[in-house]
């Protein structure tokens, strides 16, 4: 796969993406980037999105693993590698 310049994304703590995201956003907003670097950037802005969406998703799924009582205690845990 060729480089596209996102690749370090991947490696980013939800953190940091979502500082990079608002810098992107902050960057697009003032509108005085060329359009060639504002399509780029748009694009990098998407692989932030999609990422921090999967990193949320991930925590999501680990808190879903608590149960809990009828009264909405916390009554026991599943292993959060989902191992019995």
């Amino acid at each position: 796969m060729a480089e596209n310049g996102n690749d370090d994304i991947k490696t980013m703590t939800f953190e940091k993406a979502l500082e990079a995201l608002e810098k992107i956003v902050e960057d697009l907003e003032r509108g005085d980037v060329p359009l060639d670097e504002s399509i780029r950037t748009y694009e990098r802005g998407e692989a932030l999105k999609a990422h921090c969406d999967k990193l949320l998703k991930a925590a999501e799924d680990k808190v879903e693993k608590i149960r809990l009582s009828r009264e909405g205690k916390p009554e026991s845990t599943v292993p959060l590698d989902g191992d019995m």
